[in-house]
């Protein structure tokens, strides 16, 4: 992916992320990790409507950020891992242009699967 197509990408993403009820979701999935949140869960945590929350997931998955999977009858969302460590990545690669600033970034590596994840 050449920059302008990786500027496009983080953009979208944190277009995605910049809405306050988006962003909750995304930090529940993230909380969740592996095992994801039934649609119905996160709705329920988020006092959202259900219709308004797929709206939501819908803007999020445009941008990469999660993912979805039928299971039975529910809807499991996850967080796409890779995608926000790439984010953070692309946000942080060039950090005091490489001097050691005194702040310290913080290593994002993709944790293994969940006990009791979906492979």
């Amino acid at each position: 992916m050449d920059s302008d197509e990786q500027a496009s990408h983080v953009v979208r993403a944190l277009g995605a992320l910049a809405q306050d009820h988006r962003l909750a979701a995304f930090r529940l999935l993230i909380e969740a990790g592996g095992n994801g949140l039934a649609a119905g869960e996160l709705a329920a945590r988020l006092a959202l409507a259900p219709s308004s929350l797929s709206h939501h997931l819908a803007l999020l998955a445009q941008a990469g950020l999660v993912s979805q999977e039928r299971r039975s009858r529910s809807i499991i969302y996850r967080a796409d891992l890779a995608a926000m460590s790439a984010l953070i990545g692309y946000l942080t690669e060039n950090c005091c242009g490489g001097a050691d600033c005194g702040i310290a970034v913080p290593a994002c590596t993709i944790p293994a699967p969940c006990e009791g994840a979906a492979a």
